[in-house]
Parts: C-alpha cells; structure tokens; sequence
C-alpha cells in the first residue's frame, strides 16, 4: 500500500529503542526523512546507526524532552538538517514511580508527570510552528491502555497517559482545518526494554524464570489480552506509521488501541 508519506520529514522521540526505534525503521522504509532522537547520545547513536541509512534521509539528536533548553536544541538540529518536519512522533517516555498510592510520593507524581504528561506537551510547544506551516502534518502521541483502564499500582503514569488522551483530542480540535490531524496509539505490554525490566523485577520477586512471570502476568494482571504474549514494536509501529501517512487523511483526534483486547470495555 502506497502511504503518501515519501520526502516527508519525521521526528521521532524515544526512538533508541522499543516502539520508536522500529516507527523510525517503518518511516524510513515508507521513505519518509526521520530524525531520531532520545536522552542518552551513545544508545541513540548505536540505535540510528542500525538502521544503516544515508545520512542525507537518517540524523539523530540527543534531547530531554522535559528541557526546554534541550528542545530548542533539537528544534535548531532539525531545523539546520531537514527544514520543518511534517510528522512527530512522541514515543519517550517513562513506567515512573510505582506502588499504591500510599506509597508514593509527591515527587514520584512530579517525575512521572513531568516526563510523561509535560514531556508530550514541551516537544509539542516546539515543534507545532512546524507543523502548522506546512499545511500537511500529522502528530502521534504514545499514550497507554492505562488512560483508560488504570491500575493502581501504577496511577501516576495512569494519570499522566488520560492527560495525553485529553492533550491529542484537543490539538486535533484545534488544528485540523489547517491539514494538521493529531492522534494516539494505546499499546499494551509491548515487549520493550521498559516491560523486560518489568518482567525481571517480577521474576525476581517470585523465584521465577522471566518467561513464567510473563505468563503469570498475562494469567493475573492482564487476563483480556487475548492473544496471550506480549505484542512487538513492529506491530505497534505498523499502526503509528498509517496514522503517519495519506492513508489516514480522514482519521482525527482517535485513539488506536494495539492491546490485544486488554482494555475490557469499548
């Protein structure tokens, strides 16, 4: 299937690995040009020379998306490369702090919103000029099945992905007439390094292999998941790349749920 989206620019965030390593992969391969970007340099530098693409379609930057400073960094490195971009996808993100709710503190809220909640909203602050211009853009945020099914021993990034359903609905509001269509995707346990390191922690806490706490976990905390296992980036990045593209010219203010039936109601 044809997309549409050849020659257009694409910023990828969290893209050092996980779902956005494999979007920047399926933009590439749809021919798109995609700049890469995360917080460490040397990981995003290994993960952007994988792709083994020319420089002249593939760059990569190092930003925190929670720094405004960094931002405007990445926005003057993408900028001097590409010119305006014409699709963002804001993947990073963090799991954040854990426990019930007695448990944690405020500062553990102020770091997983920050990253996760103002994160989105910073990167946006950024580049929007951009995609404003253009006439053509597209924006896919990474929320959660947990906006809208949370769990409570995670309500701080819970809180934070709901807030992220509500930012993308807005924007879509907003600027839709101007060719500009915002969306998200809802992944469920995606097998990335941020559920492998769930999954070690869970094994260690039961005396098990990693591959019996995925099973128990699928069995107890996850019982909806339908097709039993953990999805893959690819198959989550499949879907953020056809929000991405021509294809999609009349999808706005949606939320894509790749769960494998996690969420129970519809």
């Amino acid at each position: 299937m044809e997309l549409g989206i050849a020659g257009r620019t694409a910023l990828v965030t969290g893209a050092d690995s996980g779902i956005g390593w494999q979007t920047a992969r399926s933009l590439l391969d749809e021919g798109a040009r995609v700049v890469l970007t995360d917080l460490q340099e040397d990981p995003l530098r290994d993960a952007a020379q994988q792709l083994d693409a020319p420089i002249d379609r593939c760059r990569w930057h190092p930003a925190d998306i929670t720094d405004v400073e960094s931002l405007k960094g990445l926005r003057e490195f993408v900028e001097s490369s590409f010119g305006d971009i014409d699709i963002l996808v804001q993947s990073a993100g963090v799991t954040g702090a854990q426990g019930q709710f007695h448990e944690i503190s405020d500062q553990g809220w102020v770091d997983t919103l920050t990253t996760d909640l103002l994160g989105p909203v910073r990167v946006l602050q950024q580049f929007l000029p951009a995609l404003r211009r253009g006439g053509w853009g597209r924006v896919v945020l990474l929320a959660s099945e947990d906006a809208v099914q949370p769990y409570d021993d995670e309500l701080p990034y819970c809180a934070a992905k709901a807030g992220v359903l509500a930012l993308a609905k807005g924007l879509s509001r907003s600027y839709a007439r101007e060719g500009l269509l915002v969306n998200t995707v809802s992944p469920a346990f995606i097998h990335t390094p941020m559920t492998d390191a769930m999954m070690e922690r869970r094994a260690s806490e039961l005396g098990v292999t990693r591959d019996e706490a995925i099973e128990s976990f699928l069995d107890e905390e996850r019982p909806y998941m339908e097709l039993k296992r953990r999805g893959t980036p690819e198959e989550v990045a499949a879907v953020i790349t056809f929000l991405c593209s021509d294809r999609a010219s009349f999808v706005n203010g949606s939320n894509y749920r790749v769960d494998s039936g996690s969420v129970a109601t519809i």
